[in-house]
């Protein structure tokens, strides 16, 4: 199966050795932390470097601006979004194609749930709407992603409708996921219940058995 790229990653240099790999992963986790408790905009690599332990130096030395930083993290969460959805949508407990897209959107809950810095950064699009990749939106290339493995995995033809179905779906989804976590901190489960609602008769609508 063939899915589409990402990104180029942002940094500046790949870590190779044990350490420098463990002091970037520092780096993010603790940018996961900060976004949560002062944003985006209050996020600076000062803040970084004293709440990840490290010199401010070994910033530069790896990412060339705070921009950078919240992509290689939300490269992160992407990763393990997908990851989790490769494990899930071919598993063989999925009775029909969109119950792989309600696999997706419990994943994505989970995500807000558990993530640090998830529910303030989701996808990126709080710093950038392309942040994940320069030619398509981001929630565009989660779409892509999930009509790939449900192509791959349930049979589903690969049609333009389908495409466009389902970057619809994951906007709508998106949306509502998002009102439900400014509800409540946990979410609020009647929004959640209705998102997953309203994305299935949608696709039921427009997309159906084909």
């Amino acid at each position: 199966m063939t899915t589409p790229a990402v990104t180029t990653r942002p940094l500046r240099r790949v870590p190779v050795q044990g350490r420098s790999v463990a002091r970037v992963q520092r780096m993010l986790d603790a940018c996961a932390e900060l976004v949560d408790e002062v944003g985006y905009e209050g996020l600076t690599t000062t803040l970084l470097a004293e709440r990840a332990g490290v010199a401010i130096g070994s910033v530069y030395q790896f990412f060339p601006d705070k921009r950078a930083i919240v992509q290689a993290l939300t490269l992160r969460n992407v990763e393990a979004y997908l990851a989790r959805l490769a494990e899930r949508i071919p598993a063989g407990e999925l009775a029909d194609w969109w119950d792989g897209v309600d696999a997706a959107i419990e994943e994505y809950i989970t995500l807000h749930r558990t993530v640090p810095g998830f529910r303030t950064l989701h996808f990126g699009d709080v710093v950038d709407v392309h942040l994940i990749d320069a030619e398509r939106d981001n929630n565009e290339v989660i779409a892509d992603h999930l009509a790939e493995l449900l192509v791959a995995y349930h049979s589903v033809p690969d049609r333009p409708r389908l495409r466009f179905a389902l970057v619809i779906a994951v906007e709508a989804a998106d949306a509502l996921i998002k009102l439900a976590f400014r509800r409540q901190p946990d979410g609020d489960d009647a929004v959640l219940v209705e998102a997953k609602a309203l994305v299935r008769e949608y696709l039921h609508r427009h997309v159906g058995q084909s």
